[in-house]
């Protein structure tokens, strides 16, 4: 019973994507005939435009939590996937067309990207540990031991530089 529901969608999906560009026609023609052609160039121009500044004001705000989150040590996966869905949005939004623009501005909303997750975050696999307290950053305060004969400071004055490293190579060579 699985594979039918799969085979259906990946039977819909292509028959979705061809016949989205018809409705936006038709779309574009019933908002024209109803609010005239400059009217409709402008809604489209808007909603281009509200794509753009949505993205980056929502886009920002997401990173912020993302890092918050990271920064506790918690899981940034919801974070990272509402920044996801922001992002999928806004070119939504910004390709031209009324049903794009509603399927972007819902995305928009937090209860529906909340509603999205849920349904998708069983399907992702996150490949990292996060309960370990999140990214750490390298140690700097390692120290390396040498040996008095590992390194001399007078070896490199009573020697000279010495022309055959590869740090000393220069064009002229």
């Amino acid at each position: 019973m699985e594979t039918i529901g799969q085979d259906l969608r990946i039977f819909f999906l292509p028959l979705f994507l061809l016949a989205l560009p018809l409705l936006e026609i038709a779309g574009f023609v019933i908002v024209g005939r109803e609010v005239g052609a400059l009217a409709t160039v402008g809604l489209v121009l808007a909603s281009s435009l509200a794509g753009v500044l949505l993205l980056r004001h929502q886009g920002f705000g997401v990173m912020a939590r993302v890092r918050a989150e990271m920064a506790g040590g918690g899981d940034p996966s919801r974070q990272l996937a509402h920044g996801a869905m922001i992002v999928v949005a806004a070119i939504l939004l910004i390709i031209p067309g009324f049903i794009t623009d509603i399927i972007g501005l819902l995305l928009f909303l937090p209860p529906v990207r909340d509603l999205a997750w849920s349904r998708l975050k069983g399907r992702i696999v996150v490949a990292t540990d996060f309960t370990t307290g999140g990214f750490r950053g390298r140690s700097r305060d390692k120290v390396i031991d040498l040996d008095d004969g590992d390194y001399s400071r007078e070896d490199d004055f009573k020697r000279g530089p010495d022309h055959n490293s590869p740090w000393r190579r220069l064009k002229d060579d």
